[in-house]
């Protein structure tokens, strides 16, 4: 799907250090008021969350929107459980695969598409202790291959002198 119009709020770092991500959908976000407005200030958390289906609805879990500032009486609890908005097909496709040994939905990132809350999930499958050492090595290797690089076009040798 196109990023074009997409407005980046907050991102959930961890979902791919602790899973692999099979699969990525786009959900609505059934929200009230003054959550809105604290999702527009970045005032939310998705560290912890995951989404679930129950009785045909897709539902996102400890997902931490900070109270609005002005908001008042209209505040919620800011660690309520909030729908998702998917097609039907896509709820019954979510739940078959997470039913499926070991695979999860974790929010990925919040995003405002032409005004409206939208959430990214990914269908994911958690890592092993391995494959995060692993990961965080070919990162490492990547880093210093362009460090490498990056001296070898400014002229610089390998104690820091430059020509």
């Amino acid at each position: 799907m196109p990023q074009s119009g997409r407005k980046s709020i907050a991102f959930n770092r961890k979902a791919r250090h602790e899973y692999f991500i099979e699969e990525t959908f786009d959900a609505g976000i059934a929200l009230v008021g003054t959550e809105v407005k604290s999702i527009r200030a970045g005032k939310v958390s998705l560290q912890e969350s995951y989404a679930k289906v129950e009785n045909g609805e897709m539902w996102l879990l400890s997902m931490h929107i900070a109270p609005y500032e002005q908001g008042g009486r209209w505040n919620l609890d800011p660690d309520r459980p909030r729908k998702l908005l998917l097609h039907k097909t896509e709820i019954v496709h979510l739940q078959a695969k997470t039913q499926q040994k070991g695979l999860t939905l974790v929010p990925i990132s919040i995003f405002f598409q032409r005004g409206h809350a939208k959430i990214e999930l990914g269908l994911g499958r958690g890592k092993k202790l391995y494959d995060k050492r692993q990961a965080i090595a070919e990162q490492d290797a990547q880093r210093e291959e362009r460090r490498a690089l990056s001296d070898r076009e400014t002229g610089r040798r390998e104690h820091g002198e430059t020509r």
